[in-house]
């Protein structure tokens, strides 16, 4: 029979309705039957494309012994981090302060309170590797609980005092840290080079050893850096790592889009679920190296995995849904491996050997048994030893590309969680929206202008944004990074556009966030409103996890709309989000990547750039692409049609077209050069304006 988790939207829920534990989704209920009954609430936190919150599910949660345990001892609570990224948090931060680690899927032991005092990730159904068996934890914490209760108050409190603590406390001392709080971008951004540089990996790129994620903000510092300094190192490390995973399994070669993770050092073998968070980030990185480099086949990749967020990730509802699934038919990473004969199969015999030859298919395979397509040398090695040259190659592996993606698309998929988070899509669309201007492709914009529509429209209710919608209903107020994501893909939006809704609307977002999010006294912003629900702490996170912090993403809003608006409060307030961190960013430059980033552009001379024409005309649309080329710290693109510019907006005050054509005007430290009404021009002043940033 089907427990409580069988009526809720999320799908990492409902995965668990079939099993005997008694589940409660966090609320009320649980945590009141907890208090009357005066009994522990165990806590387990996953979300649905964890493949070991599955293995656990299997191993524990579906066993009716341990489910007796559970039920007898607990009040049982199931969480989706994604759906509740605030109870995520708060428990996330007390087993790292318990045990030094965390990960998902999170267990953690509460009093009725609340009050978190045990907890750990993933408990074996048998002890394995230094790990106590669930079974043991179980009857332990439950013991703690009947026997020491004192001893558990005691530890939970001391716990609560670490986390209060850490929620607002600085590393910059006593003294109140203001816009003058800190001596500006330069030390912060040349010592976090040099902490990459040492972690850098040479040899594969990316940092560190396995596992290696991607950390598309850090490579956004290094091409900062390169912008600010010119030297050749930060970006070599960028472009090198870019290039590596590109052509590791961590990609999908025949779809594209990228995997979360790679488990070894050469970014070969993925963990293979795909979010569209990671996407997102990385299409925008390559895009943003694209700008700084010229290479083409940095672009490429931009707009292969953008394909993919286009064909694979928007939902029925047309909003961007969160993410595809590790595991089908029960083994992970099935949907995407090959063995030579399954090649052959789809392909001409010549065809299938090229193929193999180019993407290292081999009877032994490089994933238990089987093959994860990787590209370990350049095509053109591969062609030169099947006697043939590069271009012939691209054109035979392209449409063996086609073939074999058709084929597996026959595959059983693995289950994509269909739940759209309104701070995801705005990744998504502010992606979209950045490609689509500098590319001139009008699919991306459209896309863009659909999913914001979306978020804005269906994520919306009674002037508040909602963070997570699912089979028509959306739910729960925003946090402060679906806010301040979405602000900044709408003026990106109107970048690549030049709509005046899309401005009006990221004023929307600015004022929700000073006033639902920024605290003036303590100069700090909390990653839930002022009126969600409490916790036992309330969440805050100033530094970057796989997505940019909520923190990170408000002031670098402001720091875009400042100029846009001319609010000068605005600038002052991300300033003093920045200064506050500043000594933790010293210290821990790569878990603050976008907070850097930001550091930068508030240091940077704006380069300002208006475009007055109609956008709709192929000439305009020419100017905004010349307008966003290039890579630069500190610009701002506004623009609309001749007579009905957008209202409120300084850099646009007075702007007319020259001649009746399209025209752009490009503005550095309170002076603008003469108008231009040609790409070519325009991607000229914007050149020298880079060359004197």
């Amino acid at each position: 029979m089907p427990n409580r988790l069988a009526s809720e939207t999320s799908p990492y829920l409902r995965q668990h309705a079939n099993n005997p534990v008694d589940w409660y989704p966090w609320g009320a209920e649980a945590l009141e039957r907890a208090r009357a009954e005066d009994r522990p609430i165990l806590l387990s936190i996953g979300y649905s494309s964890c493949h070991w919150c599955h293995v656990m599910e299997r191993e524990s949660f579906e066993d009716l012994e341990v489910a007796g345990l559970m039920n007898g001892s607990f009040v049982s609570v199931k969480v989706d981090r994604e759906e509740r990224p605030d109870v995520d948090q708060v428990y996330m931060k007390a087993v790292q302060v318990m045990t030094g680690h965390g990960g998902w899927p999170l267990t953690v032991f509460l009093t009725p309170a609340g009050e978190p005092f045990y907890g750990g990730t993933y408990f074996p159904p048998a002890p394995r590797h230094g790990l106590p068996s669930f079974r043991q934890v179980l009857h332990a914490a439950a013991e703690a609980f009947r026997e020491r209760r004192g001893d558990v108050e005691r530890g939970a409190s001391e716990i609560l005092s670490v986390l209060r603590q850490a929620g607002v406390g600085t590393e910059n001392g006593d003294e109140p840290a203001g816009a003058g709080g800190w001596d500006g971008a330069e030390a912060l951004l040349d010592e976090a080079t040099r902490t990459m540089a040492r972690q850098y990996d040479p040899a594969h790129g990316g940092f560190g050893r396995a596992p290696k994620f991607p950390q598309p903000v850090t490579l956004e510092v290094l091409l900062r850096q390169h912008a600010r300094t010119g030297e050749s190192a930060p970006l070599d490390m960028a472009v090198t790592t870019l290039r590596r995973m590109a052509a590791g399994g961590i990609r999908d070669h025949l779809a594209g889009g990228f995997h979360r993770y790679s488990v070894d050092a050469r970014w070969l073998v993925p963990h293979f679920e795909k979010m569209l968070y990671d996407n997102a980030l990385l299409a925008g990185a390559y895009l943003d190296a694209w700008r700084a480099t010229g290479l083409d086949e940095l672009r490429d990749v931009a707009e292969d995995t953008l394909d993919w967020i286009l064909a694979d990730m928007r939902g029925p509802e047309g909003g961007f849904c969160a993410a595809w699934d590790a595991d089908s038919e029960g083994v992970e990473g099935r949907f995407y491996v090959w063995s030579p004969a399954e090649i052959a199969a789809e392909l001409e015999p010549e065809d299938a050997a090229l193929f193999c030859r180019v993407h290292d298919v081999t009877e032994a395979g490089n994933f238990e048994g089987r093959n994860i397509l990787w590209l370990p040398h350049p095509v053109e090695v591969a062609a030169r030893g099947a006697g043939m040259d590069a271009e012939t190659a691209r054109e035979r592996l392209a449409r063996a590309r086609a073939r074999l993606r058709a084929a597996r698309a026959l595959r059983p998929p693995p289950f994509r969680d269909e739940k759209v988070l309104s701070g995801w899509a705005a990744l998504a669309i502010r992606a979209l929206a950045e490609a689509g201007g500098a590319l001139d492709r009008a699919d991306y914009r459209d896309a863009a202008a659909a999913g914001a529509q979306f978020v804005l429209g269906a994520m919306r209710r009674d002037g508040r944004l909602l963070h997570v919608f699912k089979d028509g209903d959306a739910r729960i107020g925003a946090f402060l990074e679906d806010y301040a994501a979405l602000g900044n893909a709408l003026i990106s939006l109107h970048e690549a556009t030049l709509e005046p809704r899309w401005l009006d609307e990221a004023r929307w977002c600015c004022l929700r966030v000073l006033e639902g999010f920024w605290d003036p006294s303590e100069g700090i912003f909390h990653d839930a409103a002022t009126d969600a629900e409490p916790l036992v702490v309330r969440a805050r996170d100033p530094m970057d996890n796989a997505t940019p912090s909520g923190n990170s993403l408000a002031a670098e809003l402001l720091a875009r709309a400042a100029h846009l608006f001319g609010e000068e409060s605005y600038e002052e307030i991300a300033r003093r989000a920045v200064a506050r961190e500043t000594a933790a960013m010293a210290r821990y430059p790569t878990a603050f990547g976008r907070l850097l980033s930001v550091a930068d552009r508030l240091d940077a001379p704006p380069t300002e750039v208006a475009v007055v024409g109609d956008p709709a005309d192929p000439a305009t649309r020419a100017l905004i692409a010349a307008a966003l080329s290039g890579f630069h710290r500190n610009r701002t693109v506004a623009g609309g049609r001749p007579g009905a510019l957008p209202d409120g907006v300084p850099l646009l005050e007075g702007r007319d077209p020259v001649g009746g054509r399209p025209t752009a005007y490009v503005c550095r430290r309170f002076a603008c050069q003469a108008p231009v009404t040609e790409p070519a021009a325009l991607a000229a002043q914007l050149r020298e304006a880079q060359r004197q940033a």
